[in-house]
């Protein structure tokens, strides 16, 4: 048998029915695995003790012929998610020392199904970032290395930690949240796949808040079929959260038993932006004519209002993180930096307590939305949202999912990107679908000319999330799986 902590979701869980190894045995595996990869900086809290307790458990009930959906199933958790009892600071100065008294619905759920958990995930800070490099825990470290050279690399961001710890083997699947792209990014440059389902579907309640219009959590696992029943359990309508929708959950992955014949993939021109990386457009390429070998029909399509959409979504992101943020004050929890009076200590406080691009992003929303400039910038930017949703409202007419590519290039180095607006740049793919509210899933298609991964990105009808299971399954056939060298252990 293959080491434990290379199986996949569904290949632990057939183990685990048959008694081929246990949940004990599973969590073992899993804790030596996470000791020797602590240079990738993925955990920031460990719960082990939890874990085996939880194990022993699921044995038990492995044994009695008990088992739930996700029984023993050891998990990490991005840091966004209160765990009850638990360090929970979204890596964040700002919340040092805050363990919720409260689970977050989306983790209710999975340990409602069996599921166990590892630790709390690295992230950037409060989920602002592309690469993972804003967390007060320092970045992680991608398990991936080019073929050239031996630098370190971002695994993109937000969720950062959550595709670090899934492409090193470091859990067998790990949640996550999107709100401009940080579930697809991490997974298009760690070799993981990645859901944002559609806005609505997972209960935000529990979740810290970045904007609350765009947050969405998702999964990101190993391969299309890990994700579908990992989102199967994080799914499902929450009265706690008035922007859940109150749906049925699908069995997603037995929709993977189905084929494409006949399904109409757009391909949108406008993704094909300047000074796009030859290797992206073959990618892209390679991807539709995969779709088309499997039976598929291959349709262009125009989605004239994307080009607005990166700036329109830094405007209603920012906007909404100043208010969301506004909570942050050294009074009820968190950091608390004292001073003469009760506003320089607010002051204080949320200067010293949120790093750098924090700020930058809660005065630009503070910006964008004070007397004389919210009609020009938050009102006008909430209209082209408006428009890019009828986009593709109309496209859904002629086609069933978009393919796209899923990031402008493979992981760079940490310090490589300083610029602010470069750095936005890395999610010109994906910002779209968190402004229309879609499903969008993100997998590998190949490596670089330097043995890095690059992704495709489906985008699909909202909460037809089987269709791009469907579809991601007919790629994932096509291109393989690809896995990082274990250079850290």
């Amino acid at each position: 048998m293959a080491e434990l902590t290379e199986l996949t979701l569904a290949e632990v869980q057939a183990g685990l029915r048959s008694g081929a190894f246990s949940a004990a045995e599973l969590v073992e595996a899993y804790i030596a695995a996470i000791e020797r990869a602590r240079v990738l900086n993925a955990y920031v809290a460990d719960t082990f003790e939890a874990a085996r307790a939880s194990a022993a458990e699921s044995d038990k009930r492995l044994r009695q012929g008990a088992a739930r959906p996700l029984e023993g199933i050891p998990l990490g958790i991005k840091d966004l998610f209160a765990t009850r009892g638990v360090h929970t600071q979204a890596c964040s100065r700002i919340l040092q020392g805050f363990r919720p008294t409260y689970e977050s619905t989306v983790t209710s759920n999975l340990w409602r199904d069996g599921a166990l958990m590892l630790g709390k995930l690295n992230m950037d800070e409060f989920a602002m970032g592309s690469s993972n490099e804003t967390s007060c825990y320092g970045p992680v470290i991608n398990p991936w290395k080019g073929r050239r050279h031996n630098r370190s690399l971002v695994p993109g961001g937000s969720s950062g930690g959550s595709a670090t710890a899934v492409a090193a083997h470091l859990c067998v699947a790990a949640t996550a949240t999107d709100t401009g792209g940080s579930i697809r990014q991490p997974a298009a440059l760690t070799g993981t796949v990645g859901l944002k389902p559609t806005y609505g579907r997972c209960s935000r309640w529990g979740i810290v808040a970045f904007a609350s219009s765009l947050d969405q959590a998702g999964p990101i696992a190993r391969d299309v079929t890990d994700a579908a029943i990992m989102l199967r359990s994080m799914a499902g309508y929450d009265p706690m959260d008035s922007t859940s929708v109150d749906l049925p959950v699908p069995d997603y992955a037995a929709a993977l038993a189905s084929d494409i014949k006949g399904l109409r993939v757009g391909i949108p021109r406008e993704y094909r932006v300047d000074n796009m990386p030859p290797e992206i457009d073959a990618l892209w390429k390679r991807g539709a004519e995969w779709l088309k070998d499997s039976g598929a029909e291959i349709v262009d399509i125009s989605l004239p209002h994307t080009k607005y959409a990166l700036p329109a979504y830094y405007i209603v992101a920012p906007a909404e993180a100043s208010s969301n943020l506004a909570r942050y004050d050294g009074v009820r929890y968190g950091l608390r930096v004292p001073g003469e009076d009760v506003v320089s200590m607010y002051e204080n406080t949320r200067a010293e307590g949120f790093g750098a691009e924090v700020r930058r992003r809660v005065l630009i929303g503070t910006y964008v939305l004070s007397a004389g400039y919210y009609d020009a910038y938050y009102v006008r930017a909430q209209k082209i949202r408006t428009l890019i949703k009828r986009d593709f409202d109309e496209a859904w007419s002629k086609v069933d999912i978009v393919l796209t590519p899923a990031t402008p290039g493979p992981a760079f180095a940490p310090g490589d990107i300083t610029d602010p607006v470069e750095m936005y740049l890395c999610d010109i793919f994906t910002v779209t679908v968190n402004m229309a509210g879609l499903p969008g899933l993100a997998l590998p298609g190949g490596l670089s000319a330097d043995g890095l991964p690059l992704a495709l990105q489906l985008i699909g009808r909202p909460f037809d999330e089987e269709t791009l299971f469907r579809a991601g399954k007919a790629i994932e056939k096509a291109a393989g799986r690809f896995t990082a060298s274990r250079w850290w252990s």
